[in-house]
């Protein structure tokens, strides 16, 4: 008598457990964090765009004076046009660093909230950088042409405008903390875990107080350290994503 055996697995798509076989494997790419690099690179240079700009802070009209400084303003519109460039693109490649941690994170966080607010804190900063770039050309293009089309009130504000908005970069912190949040379970490196803490918890103590303008410096700080982290470290996530 001849037995014949047959199996009928549920999922015939599936590979066989029994071969060990787990298809092709690829290794995550680091894309994202390198632009994680280029988004804070650029912050940087927004950061010293926007005060090598600062007319409005001169000692001139330091007394609540502001006469001629339209003038100031159509003197400093070709660093404007960079800083309106270099503002914008570091923010549109914060929004790709952002999704890039969000998909990082949620492969090894053990709490699914710190996934979501690293994302929201770095898009959020991404809108915020994009609002303080927003009035560059209503005011650029004017006071490149003619400095009588833009009144000194105007350019006041303007100026206050630039030397703040971007800087604020209050909700990147929220980012740095989920960081550390997922630390605490080995889910990312334990230095990048104290760095989050360190200068992301300082960037949203900076950005909740009167100097807020001053998360900008803390918060492209940890962005960058945080980038180069993920793009030439990580090594065991990347070794067990490819082992996979």
């Amino acid at each position: 008598m001849t037995t014949v055996t047959t199996q009928n697995p549920v999922r015939s798509d599936l590979a066989s457990i029994e071969t060990g076989d787990s298809g092709p494997t690829t290794s995550p790419s680091r894309l994202w964090a390198v632009a994680g690099i280029g988004s804070a690179l650029l912050g940087a240079a927004t950061i010293v765009t926007s005060s090598a700009s600062g007319y409005v802070y001169q000692d001139d009209y330091s007394h609540g004076s502001i006469d001629g400084i339209a003038g100031e303003l159509s003197d400093n519109a070709g660093i404007l046009f960079a800083f309106h460039s270099i503002t914008a693109l570091g923010a549109v490649l914060m929004v790709v660093f952002a999704a890039g941690l969000f998909r990082r994170l949620r492969a090894t966080a053990a709490d699914g909230l710190a996934p979501v607010v690293a994302l929201v804190g770095l898009a959020g900063t991404a809108v915020v950088s994009i609002m303080g770039s927003g009035l560059d050309t209503e005011f650029m293009m004017p006071a490149g042409a003619d400095t009588a089309s833009v009144d000194d009130a105007s350019a006041a504000i303007y100026g206050h405008w630039v030397g703040t908005i971007p800087w604020l970069w209050t909700l990147a912190g929220l980012a740095g903390l989920a960081l550390f949040a997922v630390s605490r379970s080995r889910g990312v490196p334990r230095w990048l875990g104290i760095v989050g803490l360190v200068l992301g918890g300082l960037t949203v103590v900076l950005g909740i107080s009167p100097l807020e303008y001053m998360s900008g410096v803390t918060g492209v700080l940890w962005l960058l350290v945080t980038a180069v982290g993920f793009t030439v470290g990580d090594r065991s996530f990347h070794k067990a994503s490819h082992g996979r």
